[in-house]
């Protein structure tokens, strides 16, 4: 937070705006809010979906056509809404998880029915990359399947898979600005509620800094695992 505090500072020095340093703080503070547990949730499912399609589809360790054919179209059905008509097409689920359609809390709901079919796909394409050398040494060895998804497909996909949620962690950065329309808070919600609407283009630039101080931060961590993963 010192980082963002001397941004802060230098920026209202330089320029003049009506944002105080803690409303950058606190702003920031709910993004990251919204965005961890929003991916915890979202991996836990997407993953979990992911392990399904792949498994389940025809020719996989556990073939089930009538499984595979519910789960793949509601992934796609819910991957093909954007994400400001899924925040308010899905408010009554909110309010009956959270009791409440307005918030930082509230907004998690939405964020991670958005980002949970999107991390499916991508642990998907993740997993049918592994190579199926692989999976047939491990069935000949009498692997089950749970152990030969546990065991030889998620740590052969491993690096991707980190890939694969700094992605989502990303996108997730982006869905949470949008997320301001149920008065959620965050980076993207000073943006556009002081920045835009109160005309204020310092607060715009800030926010913008920030955004991509934070992105850069995640984007070169998650290349960092990846390649260690990789035993690089």
């Amino acid at each position: 937070m010192e980082i963002l505090t001397n941004i802060c500072d230098y920026l209202k020095t330089n320029f003049s705006t009506s944002v105080t340093v803690d409303q950058f703080i606190q702003a920031t503070y709910d993004t990251f809010y919204m965005v961890f547990f929003a991916l915890l949730l979202g991996s836990l499912i997407g993953i979990s979906l992911g392990i399904c399609l792949v498994t389940t589809r025809p020719g996989g360790l556990l073939e089930n056509s009538r499984v595979y054919r519910i789960i793949n179209p509601i992934i796609n059905l819910v991957r093909s809404l954007p994400f400001i008509i899924l925040l308010v097409a899905i408010v009554p689920l909110t309010k009956l998880i959270v009791g409440s359609s307005i918030g930082t809390t509230a907004a998690i709901v939405p964020l991670t029915c958005y980002v949970a079919p999107y991390i499916s796909r991508l642990v998907e394409n993740s997993l049918l990359e592994v190579n199926s050398g692989i999976i047939e040494a491990a069935q000949s060895m009498g692997a089950t399947p749970i152990q030969v998804i546990w065991y030889f497909i998620l740590p052969e996909a491993f690096s991707s898979l980190i890939l694969t949620l700094t992605t989502a962690t990303i996108g997730l950065i982006g869905a949470t600005a949008m997320a301001g329309a149920i008065g959620a808070g965050g980076i993207g919600d000073l943006a556009v509620s002081y920045g835009y609407q109160r005309f204020d283009t310092t607060v715009t630039y800030i926010c913008v800094v920030i955004l991509v101080i934070v992105i850069q931060i995640v984007q070169s961590l998650g290349n960092y695992l990846a390649r260690k993963a990789r035993h690089e």
